[in-house]
């Protein structure tokens, strides 16, 4: 057995390094005048010889002990792997999550460098799926100035002037403290506001007085009392700063939505710990629902509590459309109590920019452009679209990304992982091991020190500005004078060899005040007769009753 076992190929590594500490041995006794390079080779030779025999009697790996040495090749290779994917094989529209041609365009934009392409589009445009913006014969001129929108309801005190293009929900804690300081210094450069995540509002999202978006979470974190409650005068206190230009509350993202989170308690730093209110030497937990309501109806009333604990300032809630007979729900809660959010934001399952369960980043939730689009019509159909505005996110990057989550609804869009491209991240797939290469997503000091917060703050705020003008230029030769004129009939999308359609036509319209009215939509039908503004339960589904005719 042993004979078979040092001739056999899996194990002829593990021979050979010993035959060579063998013979490196034998020399040395023999010859000690050739100890300057025997010893090198005695070094290696037993230092590998040493690896080879824990390999061979490892208590779990399989493949070790049955490739000892040789083995570690596999593991170095999938170490590797993204890298070698990246550099050598992707192509330039194809890679995910985000292709090389979309993070590129983010580079030069942010660098201020060249962004054009060359030799016309790497696209098929015949292939199902392709997408495109109708121009018009008749351009129009240039807009002077990049586009706004106020935010702000009929109950809104303090109104807010927003760019079209912000920064999306990324806590530090995900993020290092230099991404935190440079997203915000952009956005004060570019004059667009950066949402703060759900982590709380840390010393590094205000240093430099950028806008921001603070979004309270399922955790209250930097707003909650010793038992993790909402804590209504830490709130009051913390949102009055006149950095906080709106409040919002998250009830889902669109990576995993429905799931909590826990920051292990060796996780939970002496920052962590002061910037969220939680304890050092406890896990910090972001439970998977709020604690602070538990039906539609009480879910506008701390939205309106918010707003009035803030001053006045525009509130609004996030989340990722799942059932919905949910968010009808909470349309007939608007209805029936009379209180509307100032905002809401659509986030989609394509989004997220840390870690999720694989099942929850693939399978659930609603894709940003079908949620966006059915919260923009369900509001249409209720009557109240023309009280609250829509943000969306969920990958985008480019101004196209944007024009077309404008035409599908939205007033405004937020983008984490652009923005985190901007910064230097290289889509390494690494934000949850805490390794980041290039300092963004880790709390390492030694990786984070690598991110030079001035020079990624031009960054920053040159793509947010490079990224508008080019909406404009879209805006421009679609005939338009201003984004918010995109409409579903501009767009449209291959989807077969011999048929395209209009985005009116995948993504129609309902009429004003439908929904009340009784409609027959599929999208809407059931689920309205489903929702309840008392509980997010459904209602028992309407049984089909058949005409007698039919029977």
């Amino acid at each position: 057995m042993s004979r078979i076992l040092i001739l056999s190929p899996r194990y002829i590594t593990l021979t050979l390094v010993v035959a060579a500490m063998v013979a490196s041995l034998a020399g040395l006794a023999f010859s000690p005048g050739s100890w300057p390079w025997l010893l090198p080779l005695l070094a290696v030779s037993g230092g590998l010889s040493a690896l080879g025999f824990r390999d061979l009697f490892h208590p779990t790996h399989a493949i070790l002990r049955s490739y000892p040495i040789a083995a570690h090749l596999r593991f170095i290779m999938e170490e590797i792997r993204p890298e070698m994917r990246q550099y050598f094989f992707e192509d330039e529209k194809n890679g995910m999550p985000f292709s090389r041609d979309k993070r590129a365009v983010v580079y030069q934009r942010a660098k201020n460098q060249l962004d054009k392409r060359p030799f016309g589009t790497q696209y098929d445009v015949y292939e199902n799926g392709h997408e495109w913006l109708h121009h018009s014969m008749a351009p129009r001129p240039l807009a002077q100035a990049p586009a706004r929108v106020t935010v702000g309801g009929p109950d809104c005190l303090v109104p807010y002037s927003a760019s079209l293009f912000n920064i999306s929900a990324m806590s530090f804690g995900s993020l290092s403290a230099n991404a935190i300081r440079a997203l915000n210094q952009g956005a004060k450069a570019g004059g667009f506001a950066h949402d703060t995540g759900e982590g709380g509002l840390s010393p590094y999202h205000q240093e430099a007085g950028g806008d921001l978006i603070w979004e309270i979470g399922s955790g209250y974190f930097s707003a909650r009392d010793a038992e993790g409650r909402f804590d209504p005068a830490l709130f009051a206190r913390n949102a009055a700063a006149s950095q906080v230009r709106m409040v919002e509350l998250k009830l889902s993202q669109g990576a995993k939505p429905g799931h909590g989170g826990v920051l292990p308690a060796a996780k939970v730093s002496a920052e962590i710990s002061a910037t969220r209110g939680v304890p050092m030497g406890q896990d910090c937990v972001s439970p998977s629902g709020h604690s602070a309501f538990s039906t539609p109806v009480e879910l506008l009333h701390f939205v309106a509590e918010m707003r009035r604990l803030s001053g006045g300032k525009p509130a609004g809630f996030k989340l990722c459309i799942g059932h919905r007979w949910e968010f009808l729900a909470i349309c007939k809660a608007m209805l029936e109590t009379g209180i509307t959010p100032d905002f809401i934001v659509v986030d989609g399952t394509e989004g997220g920019t840390g870690a999720a369960p694989l099942e929850f980043m693939d399978h659930l939730g609603m894709p940003m452009r079908e949620g966006l689009n059915f919260v923009h019509n369900a509001l249409i159909g209720v009557g109240l679209r023309d009280r609250i505005r829509l943000g969306a996110s969920g990958k985008i990057a480019s101004a196209f990304d944007i024009a077309r989550a404008l035409a599908l609804g939205a007033d405004w869009c937020n983008a984490a992982r652009g923005f985190m491209f901007a910064l230097g991240c290289i889509q390494s797939l690494s934000c949850h091991t805490d390794r980041c290469p290039t300092g963004v997503a880790t709390q390492d000091p030694t990786r984070s020190r690598a991110l030079v917060v001035p020079d990624k703050a031009q960054r920053v705020a040159q793509f947010h500005g490079a990224t508008l003008h080019a909406l404009a230029e879209l805006v421009a030769a679609a005939g338009l004078d201003h984004p918010a004129e995109l409409r579903p009939h501009h767009f449209f999308r291959r989807v077969s060899a011999q048929q395209v359609q209009s985005f009116s036509e995948l993504f129609p319209e309902v009429a004003p005040g439908e929904l009340l009215r009784g409609t027959q939509d599929a999208r809407f039908r059931d689920a309205w007769m489903m929702a309840d503004p008392n509980s997010f339960a459904p209602r028992a589904k309407p049984a089909v009753v058949l005409e007698p005719e039919a029977v």
